[in-house]
């Protein structure tokens, strides 16, 4: 390759690059970025502990929701939004989004380093960064990105320093902080698969001879999982109350998950979303887009096992072992999978031009058709609102460029695979961008409405556990508490339960007091609605009334008697 082309190639990942960390930070603070529930009891339990003055105990008034995670997350929570002051989404979340950089920029250095070439580092993070399941777990406020960045920093050192396998106490007693930090943020149990990825490398480099690898290796890994579970125990040291750490978290949260909850353990491992095989297809599902290339690449290592490098081999072996570990509890999700997905990056990238280029095309047909279907839907619900401008110029320009890229990709064979990833991104931030009117002006209450509800008791829907806490960002001040919306009821039944209280309508219902006469409109806001029944989903997916079932107008109402209104139940109960 000549050097212009070359340096042009270095420029253009450079930028694909900027394109990456650009979509990872735009929308941090939208209440409907791609993530998990489990955010909202994180920002409980995170928003009340920094409220008591204490690191611990964790608070909450979840019900068996308090120790549900040791407390690493929480207290970055709090040292992120300043003891609580500065209680945004963004404050929150933007930690989550370095954890991810960090982990993408070890991907970088080991591409680089085991080929010595740049452009293989380029891809592995940028590969890592395309996949959709980074992108929805590695930004909201979840224990996922530091995770996944410290359980697979120990790999990281070994495979980019290969001299450290040599190290007798100081590098296993130095991976021991580092994997004890990662048990901080989410569980001893990442234990057993950290321990049977370490013992696996080891003894891939003693050639599998046991007797070498228990003489020389084997306490290198005792030492780092003795550290690893030393520091995780200070957590029952500093807690005034270890007895319910070890009942909440320790009984419920970790042995509950070999609880099958019903049918028995091997009905459960065969059959149902639980099952092996739908824990296997996570490694083809939570790349997203990329999953037609992640599956060549599996069929690719398949053909050529013999053949590996041995830095391959490594990785294979950690993948195995993360999926090992993760499949001997009954609950089994592709999510327990994600410490695993930064060596499949690695895998792809070390592999980029052995995987053939149909499945390529595969993952931009389908890119080209998501971006096709988000202009479809933006089109349909700015004539649904007709008045309001919800999407800029700016906006049909990215999703128009996104898919020019798309079609060029697929056009220009010398284009496919440097396109790929970029083309992914953009997909991303197509739906991010699609998402910002339902954050902006039409998605918020007015600044009156906000006056209005501070320190006023407002009733909101729930339909997870602690979704009222979405509600304190957009009511700042307000006292809120959740009605289940599986109660149906109705506005005027809320009217006598709740001061102020907000209700959700169709998108195109004319009578914003949803058929409360009596009560007065505060302010409304255009909504997504979140989950679907299993009736609403056939409606959308068989008769495609999307917008009925998608979207919402949301009302903020005052009901008749207004502040003088006693509450029939317990404040926010339904929503513990």
């Amino acid at each position: 390759m000549k050097q212009s082309e070359s340096g042009l190639r270095t420029v253009g990942y450079l930028l694909a690059c900027l394109l990456a960390v650009f979509t990872y930070f735009y929308g941090l603070d939208s209440q409907h970025i791609p993530k998990n529930g489990d955010e909202y009891p994180y920002e409980h339990i995170t928003r009340l502990t920094a409220a008591s003055g204490k690191l611990l105990p964790l608070q909450s008034q979840l019900n068996h929701m308090r120790n549900t995670k040791p407390p690493l997350l929480f207290w970055q929570g709090i040292a992120s939004t300043d003891h609580g002051s500065d209680w945004t989404l963004w404050d929150l979340r933007y930690p989550s989004v370095i954890y991810t950089l960090l982990t993408a920029a070890m991907l970088f250095m080991l591409g680089r380093k085991i080929t010595g070439v740049p452009e293989t580092g380029f891809i592995a993070a940028l590969t890592f960064l395309a996949f959709f399941t980074t992108y929805r777990f590695g930004r909201p406020f979840l224990t996922n990105p530091p995770e996944v960045f410290w359980i697979f920093l120990p790999f990281f050192v070994l495979l980019y320093w290969r001299q450290a396998f040599a190290s007798r106490w100081l590098i296993p007693l130095l991976l021991g902080v580092g994997i004890g930090i990662g048990f901080l943020y989410k569980s001893f149990a990442l234990g057993l698969p950290v321990t049977l990825g370490l013992s696996g490398w080891y003894l891939h480099r003693r050639g599998y001879r046991w007797s070498e690898f228990l003489r020389e290796d084997a306490l290198k890994v005792m030492i780092a999982i003795a550290v690893a579970v030393a520091l995780f125990a200070m957590w029952f040291v500093l807690d005034p109350d270890p007895h319910a750490v070890w009942k909440e978290f320790v009984v419920g949260e970790n042995v509950g998950k070999f609880d099958p909850h019903g049918p028995s353990y091997l009905s459960k491992l065969l059959w149902g979303g639980s099952s092996i095989w739908t824990y296997a297809l996570a490694f083809l599902t939570n790349p997203g887009l990329l999953t037609f290339p992640v599956a060549a690449l599996f069929v690719a290592a398949y053909k050529r096992r013999g053949r590996m490098s041995d830095e391959e081999k490594l990785l294979w072996i950690w993948i195995a072992a993360m999926f090992i570990s993760f499949a001997l509890p009954s609950q089994r999700s592709g999510r327990y999978l994600l410490a695993a997905m930064p060596a499949v990056a690695l895998l792809c990238a070390l592999n980029w031009q052995q995987i053939g280029r149909k499945a390529f095309i595969a993952s931009l047909v389908l890119a080209a058709a998501l971006i096709a279907g988000i202009a479809y839907l933006a089109v349909r619900l700015q004539s649904e609102m007709q008045g309001a401008e919800l999407y800029t110029p700016a906006f049909w320009l990215l999703v128009a460029a996104a898919g020019l890229l798309a079609l060029l990709a697929i056009v220009r064979p010398a284009w496919t695979r440097p396109l790929v990833n970029v083309v992914a991104l953009s997909v991303l931030l197509c739906l991010a961008a699609f998402l910002h009117p339902f954050d902006g002006v039409p998605g918020n209450y007015s600044a009156v409405a906000q006056r209005d509800a501070a320190g006023k008791e407002v009733g909101v829907p729930c339909n997870f556990r602690a979704m009222d806490e979405g509600y304190r960002f957009m009511l700042p001040g307000a006292e809120v508490s959740g009605y289940s919306e599986d109660q149906h009821l109705t506005a005027s039944q809320l009217a006598t339960r709740y001061p102020y209280f907000v209700v959700q309508l169709p998108l195109n219902d004319s009578e914003l007091d949803g058929g409360c006469s009596a009560c007065r409109v505060i302010g409304q806001r255009l909504d997504i609605r979140g989950r679907q029944n299993s009736a609403e989903l056939k409606e959308m997916l068989l008769h495609g009334r999307v917008f009925k079932y998608l979207f919402a107008r949301e009302v903020l109402l005052e009901s008749p008697a207004g502040s003088k209104v006693l509450p029939a139940q317990t404040p926010g109960q339904v929503c513990r």
